[in-house]
């Protein structure tokens, strides 16, 4: 199964709007998963309610959860109540929630909390810039492992790793990352989750890029192997969404 996740981060600004684009991406994702790629859109959590339907194949996922099913912590979404509303995904460990002040050991104590819950959890991983000397390496292969922390081996079925590489991100990007920067990380996360989950269960997670995603380039990442794209702002553009969700179709036949 490949894997099309649109994060629609603080977008759009009414509900009208995202429904406008749910009903465009509906018919596709019926076709969609018939050929094996699974799209799944997490809108901001107020609109989630009113999107989800039953009986659809477009899924749905929150974009941040709380490492607590329920309690006095304000403004918190539980990932138990991500599910009780039919979520099946959860982002953690984005690299703007980290830049936050989200640490690894945060991540670490809500991804439990959403395995538990139940979720199919997109954990974010990436280097906010790259050395001569490759020491980016370790710091994603440590940033992985800590965000893991404790992380049940048996609940290893709910994991899919989301490769950000931040210095190719957004406006302040020092430059564009390739479809040979994803294979190579992709090797050092394989090997990380092997000794962390043992072989067999390290190489059944399913590894996405999401660095910059749009039309143009979302093919050459998938053509490089890569088991599903987490998408940003061309998430927003239901034809754009709708092209790429296409071109992951013809590449999975």
């Amino acid at each position: 199964m490949k894997y099309i996740v649109g994060n629609w981060k603080m977008y759009p600004r009414s509900f009208a709007e995202a429904k406008e684009i749910v009903t465009e991406i509906r018919p596709l994702a019926r076709k969609a998963v018939q050929k094996g790629v699974q799209p799944v859109i997490c809108p901001p959590a107020i609109f989630l309610s009113g999107l989800i339907g039953s009986g659809t194949a477009l899924q749905f996922g929150g974009q941040n959860a709380s490492a607590y099913g329920e309690g006095a912590f304000t403004g918190e979404i539980s990932p138990v109540q991500l599910a009780s509303l039919g979520a099946k995904y959860v982002i953690l460990g984005h690299s703007e929630r980290r830049a936050l002040g989200e640490t690894d050991a945060m991540v670490a104590a809500k991804a439990i909390a959403a395995a538990k819950a139940g979720l199919m959890i997109i954990l974010c991983v990436g280097e906010r810039e790259r050395d001569s000397d490759g020491r980016y390496f370790a710091e994603v292969a440590n940033q992985l492992r800590a965000s893991l922390e404790d992380f049940p081996e048996s609940k290893s079925v709910h994991l899919m790793i989301a490769y950000e590489p931040v210095w190719a991100i957004g406006t302040e990007a020092t430059g564009a990352a390739t479809p040979r920067d994803h294979e190579e990380m992709s090797m050092l996360l394989r090997r990380t989750l092997s000794e962390l989950f043992g072989k067999q269960k390290g190489f059944h997670i399913p590894l996405l890029y999401g660095g910059s995603v749009d039309t143009k380039n979302a093919q050459s990442f998938l053509d490089a192997g890569a088991d599903g794209l987490l998408i940003g702002r061309a998430s927003l553009r239901a034809k754009d969404l709708a092209l790429i969700i296409h071109n992951a179709v013809q590449n999975n036949a």
